[in-house]
């Protein structure tokens, strides 16, 4: 037989699986039976590995209970297979807190709030006599202009309350922030603070002073400001705790006045609080003609105001129903891959909270229910129901004081109001998100109805960010371009409204005009700002240049993509004017084949690459004419395959090319035909792939 193999000789030295009985005398019955049986050697599991759990017949061939009948029920009508819900549920085990971070977080705020209320007071000086602040620290809010009228002292907060996603339980992994209020005490505030930024200004200050203050205390590894939701107007100051939880959890300081301290009638929609005289240093059109009204203003004093109610109306909602918790943790992974909840404006955690709290009051969910099932019916709502159109109101009030719907979507592009009828909770989200939103949405649901094997995968597991997401992408850059566009737009009453933020105060009408522009040629236009960095406490705060660079994206429709011809109306119709005007000189008359006289306007494309990229032609010539940003400040991605196809074109070989006679001798030369059948197939097999894969790419 030969000696064993080098392996088994090993596995029987080092104790391998089998070992032999020894021999033993005698032949009765037992002693044969027990020298032919083989044993195995008893091993102590190995530490941190699953053993198997020994079940007797009985309980392997029992009746499933009632309970086991029902998941797998449930499993089969709502997750189309076990493996998906079993995904969604490890997914969910993976964004939670545990107990034990839950803990050491809940002892850091007990410090915090120490620390808070042992903050020194300061007397009362001049909102513009600001010498009493250290030199270490800056006030973290832009003051133009400068001279406002008030008062300001530091006293400690009468009130401090956790407020936010991780008081409800709904806060998720990895970055994990507690919002904190202050309530600020009323000796602070003035009547008429809400007016000229007077109520921003004494915010400011207050954050200052803590920070100056919290920094010297060796609890914090961190003390640093930063922008709430990205709105310059309302900065917050972050504290981490130092050593090795540092990353423990970021606590997020915001002031906010007393409850009652202002009254909701100034601040609705329609009224003003920032005087044209302060803030322009002229009134608004120098013949007595009324103020423009500021409802991002007015709103931003309302969200300090109702932080508490909407915490306990959270509470009531979410407080014991574990389904409902799950679908707004999965709704926030999914708003995350997706980078929609990021920067001034996109749809937040807290949006899609109050989302589902509607949702329950209108019975469309039921608390009741899952978190996979939370997350359908709101990809549904969203989906079916556009907000620009038809706004939705928390409120149940018949108060006839009380603005309409119809008022809000004058002065906001979504509405969805909250259960004072007040305020917009959308009020930051523009059209062109929204809309992004519902797209995602049709698209996610469309996956989830396929059920594809890798649904999970592309729903919550894959980042789509904006490249991946359109077909062309423009960057607008350097920032500082779009003040130039709000002059030349006349933006002066957005320009009030945002207290100076040239970024926001263009973004509506620009991309108003590229969808005009675009037309038919264009399915969604959206837009991404990424988040303002936060800031030393001893920097000043970042100008609105300083935010990185606006990003737009265009997914276009294969219809009438590749036109060159932008046909406008008879040269004597009324319409004729506004053609000329938003096109200017590219507009001019041409005569048809039918005889009409129409305004037109012809973009320059020989090649098909080349048509494909006209959208790129429109952008950047109405962009110059209308607000006055050059071709140099937009950087234009687009058309990145038609470098692989003209590759193809050249490398097209022997069936490209054909013997012919020029001059008497046999020369090669290209073989149009073949190389254009070429191309046919090629287009063909394009199409195939792209309808065969394409709710994997758009997903």
């Amino acid at each position: 037989m030969g000696p064993a193999p080098a392996g088994k000789q090993l596995r029987g030295a080092t104790g391998g699986p089998e070992v032999m009985e020894p021999a033993l005398e005698g032949k009765g019955k037992e002693g044969k039976e027990a020298s032919s049986r083989k044993r195995t050697l008893a091993e102590p599991p190995a530490k941190g590995l699953l053993q198997p759990m020994k079940l007797s017949r009985a309980e392997l061939y029992k009746e499933p209970t009632n309970e086991e009948l029902n998941r797998l029920r449930e499993t089969e009508i709502l997750f189309h297979s076990s493996l998906l819900r079993l995904q969604v549920e490890e997914l969910l085990k993976e964004v939670r807190l545990s107990e034990k971070k839950k803990d050491r977080i809940d002892a850091f705020l007990r410090e915090v709030n120490q620390r808070v209320m042992r903050v020194p007071s300061v007397p009362e000086t001049k909102l513009t006599d600001q010498s009493w602040l250290p030199a270490g620290v800056r006030v973290p809010l832009h003051q133009l202009p400068y001279a406002v009228k008030g008062c300001f002292r530091f006293l400690p907060p009468a009130q401090v309350v956790v407020v936010g996603s991780y008081l409800l339980g709904t806060c998720i992994r990895p970055n994990v922030n507690v919002d904190v209020a202050l309530t600020m005490p009323r000796e602070i505030l003035q009547d008429k603070d809400g007016l000229n930024q007077r109520y921003f200004r004494k915010r400011a200050l207050y954050l200052a002073h803590l920070a100056h203050h919290l920094a010297q205390d060796p609890l914090f590894g961190s003390v640093r400001f930063s922008y709430t939701n990205g709105c310059h107007l309302k900065p917050s100051l972050l504290l981490r705790p130092c050593g090795k939880d540092e990353r423990l959890v970021t606590v997020r300081l915001h002031p906010c006045p007393p409850p009652d301290f202002f009254r909701p009638c100034r601040l609705l929609p329609t009224k003003n609080n920032v005087r044209s005289v302060w803030y322009r240093g002229q009134s608004p059109a120098g013949d007595g003609s009324p103020e423009p009204p500021t409802p991002h203003y007015n709103t931003w004093v309302l969200q300090d105001i109702a932080l508490e109610s909407h915490l306990q109306l959270l509470s009531t909602m979410l407080g014991s129903a574990q389904g409902l918790k799950d679908g707004v943790a999965l709704l926030k992974v999914w708003l995350r891959q997706r980078e929609l909840d990021k920067g001034q404006g996109g749809l937040t955690g807290f949006l899609v909270s109050m989302l589902v709290v509607f949702l329950v009051s209108t019975r469309k969910i039921h608390t009741t229910m899952s978190g996979y099932q939370v997350l359908r019916s709101v990809l549904q709502f969203l989906a079916t129901t556009d907000l620009t159109v038809n706004g939705i109101s928390l409120c149940l009030s018949s108060d006839p004081s009380l603005p309409a719907l119809a008022d809000f979507h004058q002065a906001f592009s979504v509405v969805f109001l909250d259960s004072s009828g007040c305020l917009n909770l959308c009020a930051d989200v523009t059209a062109s998100t929204y809309h992004q939103v519902q797209h995602e949405a049709r698209l996610s649901m469309m996956l989830l109805d396929s059920k594809a094997d890798d649904g999970f995968q592309l729903l919550l597991m894959t980042p789509k960010p904006m490249i991946r997401a359109f077909d062309h992408v423009l960057h607008l850059r350097p920032l500082s371009r779009l003040q130039a566009a709000c002059h030349r737009l006349k933006l002066w009453p957005e320009l009030q409204d945002n207290g100076g933020d040239y970024v926001s105060a263009a973004l509506g009408p620009l991309t108003t005009l590229l969808e005009q522009g675009l037309g038919t040629r264009l399915h969604l236009l959206a837009h991404s700002r990424p988040p303002v960095p936060e800031w030393d406490i001893s920097q000043d705060p970042p100008k609105h240049k300083d935010s990185g660079t606006l990003t737009l994206g265009l997914l276009l429709r294969p219809e009438g993509l590749t036109s060159i011809l932008e046909l406008g109306p008879e040269a004597d119709q009324p319409e004729a004017a506004e053609f000329r005007q938003f096109w200017g000189s590219r507009s001019e008359l041409r005569r048809f084949q039918d005889g009409a006289i129409r305004e037109a306007v012809v973009w320059e494309a020989a090649s098909m690459s080349q048509k494909r990229l006209i959208p790129h032609q429109v952008v950047t010539h109405l962009l110059a004419l209308h607000a006055d940003i050059p071709e140099t400040c937009v950087h234009y991605v687009g058309g990145p395959l038609d470098a692989l196809i003209q590759g193809l074109k050249e490398a097209s070989g022997t069936k490209g090319r054909m013997v012919m006679f020029q001059g008497g001798e046999l020369v090669m030369v290209p073989n149009v035909e073949a190389i254009l059948e070429d191309f046919a197939v090629l287009g063909e097999g394009l199409v195939q792939t792209v309808e065969a894969r394409s709710e994997r790419w758009t997903v």
